[in-house]
């Protein structure tokens, strides 16, 4: 995943998320309300999810801290996860 953000003169341009999907191999760029990540109590319960605009699959990638930052850094809504004990 790669994010472009760039600042024209003083407008802001919007950040778009450069992704993959795994099924049909398609590249593409989305924006920050096309993708969600949930953030778990581990690694394995942390991802990000998007439907892939090309094939339609439901693609769902593990975010590990760098892809958590990136994302919550251009505006990815969030949902926190909470362990049940």
């Amino acid at each position: 995943m790669t994010v472009v953000s760039t600042v024209a003169g003083a407008t802001r341009v919007p950040v778009v998320f450069r992704a993959a999907c795994p099924d049909c191999r398609a590249h593409f760029e989305l924006s920050a309300g096309a993708l969600r990540l949930a953030i778990g109590a581990s690694r394995r319960t942390t991802f990000y999810s998007f439907t892939c605009p090309e094939c339609g699959v439901s693609v769902r990638k593990p975010a590990g801290e760098r892809i958590v930052e990136l994302l919550t850094g251009g505006g990815v809504r969030t949902l926190k996860l909470h362990s049940t004990v």
